[in-house]
């Protein structure tokens, strides 16, 4: 079988939880002989470094724009970066000469219309993944995102109507979704379509190699210091600056926390602000920001093991492939309490979570993890078995390979979307 993945943005040094669900279904997928190709706006080149191509998947380029007049290159920028809504002419054809017995996009809006277009005139299923969630987004993100969007005229709405990009989720055969709430708040509006719950995956065995010699080689500010990290890309949904704010009343209970943020920048305007908040408190010595690291590097993994503890500041996480990683690496996690933390973490037995709203929570977990090892002992070894149980990339790619299967004979046999009793949220997986 091969499977056709749509993305609307792939840059490897913008690297980011999308790319890495993408990248570790791509090589589960190769378990159960499904060949991948990628499909992302840009150029044919991408230089020496391409993960998904490491991975085993075939890259194809396709041509899109940003369909919005009077606005400046950084909001488009921005747009693009945050999530804009692309159109592209190009991806149809590729994908109608793509070969692909499966579409899978990992898009919303006008990229996922093109390609369940496409996917119809070929005759083949289509199934969406919601990476970043569709309807459970804060009011605070969709401002954000859509920010870019003012003082211009957002003309493309005509080619959304040709794609019927607003009926993609009523329309496509299957929406994958990585939390239960998104997928309950989509089977209200949608009671018959076919949702899946289906969680993200992490290679536990990798993890588990210790690489805090090669993380200390390449960072040797971390000598010494009782390191807190966070991998995220430097996104507003992330809130970056409410963490580094933390950090002063953190260092008069725990004298040598250091904060190590991992992430690349999705836009300069984000770098900037969380640079200033950094300068404005006199932290230049108490905050590394890593830039981008590959997923899966030496360095990545031995950053998150030398660290007391991992922590998450998001606003909005539907899922957080994070918190896998962390526990795969030994590191216990903190969290605020998003959608996807509370559909993974079981609180006081695998992390920890606190709200935003209430500081105190936060730093009661912050001290409970740097002072306690016996806590830490505990939390370490049950979000291992869970993360060996649950998360395993062989066993997590397996369950949409079978989605696939299913939906092509049912696609063979003639058989319509309806006859799969789509009308139950199907749970692929235990998430409590």
């Amino acid at each position: 079988m091969q499977v056709s993945h749509i993305l609307r943005k792939y840059d490897p040094a913008q690297w980011g939880g999308t790319e890495t669900a993408v990248q570790r279904l791509v090589q589960g997928l190769q378990y159960h002989d499904i060949a991948s190709a990628v499909h992302a706006p840009g150029t044919a080149g991408l230089g020496s470094v391409d993960p998904l191509r490491d991975a085993g998947a075939k890259i194809q380029r396709y041509r899109a724009f940003v369909p919005v007049a009077g606005i400046s290159a950084a909001q488009r920028q921005e747009l693009v970066s945050w999530g804009g809504n692309l159109f592209s002419f190009e991806l149809f054809w590729q994908l109608l000469r793509s070969g692909a017995d499966v579409m899978h996009s990992h898009a919303l809006n006008r990229i996922a219309g093109i390609s369940l277009m496409a996917a119809r005139a070929r005759g083949v299923p289509h199934v969406i993944t919601l990476h970043g969630g569709a309807l459970d987004i804060p009011d605070e993100v969709n401002a954000r995102l859509t920010a870019p969007l003012q003082g211009g005229y957002e003309w493309g709405k005509a080619l959304g109507a040709l794609v019927r990009s607003r009926r993609v989720l009523e329309l496509t055969d299957a929406i994958f979704t990585c939390n239960p709430k998104e997928a309950s708040l989509l089977l209200e509006k949608y009671p018959k379509q076919r949702i899946i719950v289906q969680p993200h995956s992490v290679p536990a065995a990798q993890y588990a190699i210790d690489h805090r010699a090669a993380a200390l080689k390449a960072f040797p500010r971390i000598a010494g210091r009782d390191v807190i990290v966070k991998v995220a890309r430097l996104d507003p949904a992330k809130n970056l600056p409410w963490l580094v704010r933390q950090l002063p009343e953190i260092k008069s209970r725990h004298p040598d926390a250091m904060l190590v943020l991992i992430g690349s920048g999705t836009t300069q305007s984000v770098v900037d602000e969380l640079n200033r908040e950094i300068s404005r408190l006199g932290l230049g010595n108490d905050v590394l920001l890593t830039g981008g690291l590959a997923s899966g590097s030496a360095e990545l993994i031995g950053l998150i093991q030398s660290a007391r503890l991992f922590v998450l500041s998001s606003t909005a996480e539907p899922f957080g492939i994070v918190i896998l990683e962390a526990w795969a690496a030994g590191t216990p996690v903190l969290s605020s309490r998003t959608s996807g933390a509370l559909s993974l973490i079981d609180h006081g037995r695998t992390g920890m979570l606190y709200d935003l709203d209430n500081k105190s929570d936060f730093h009661f977990g912050i001290d409970a993890l740097m002072m306690s090892d016996r806590i830490r002992t505990h939390l370490i070894a049950e979000a291992r078995e869970r993360v060996l149980t649950d998360f395993d990339v062989p066993t997590i790619a397996g369950r949409v390979a079978r989605v696939y299967e299913e939906l092509s004979e049912a696609k063979k046999s003639k058989e319509s979307k309806t006859s799969l009793h789509p009308s139950q949220v199907q749970l692929t997986a235990k998430l409590s």
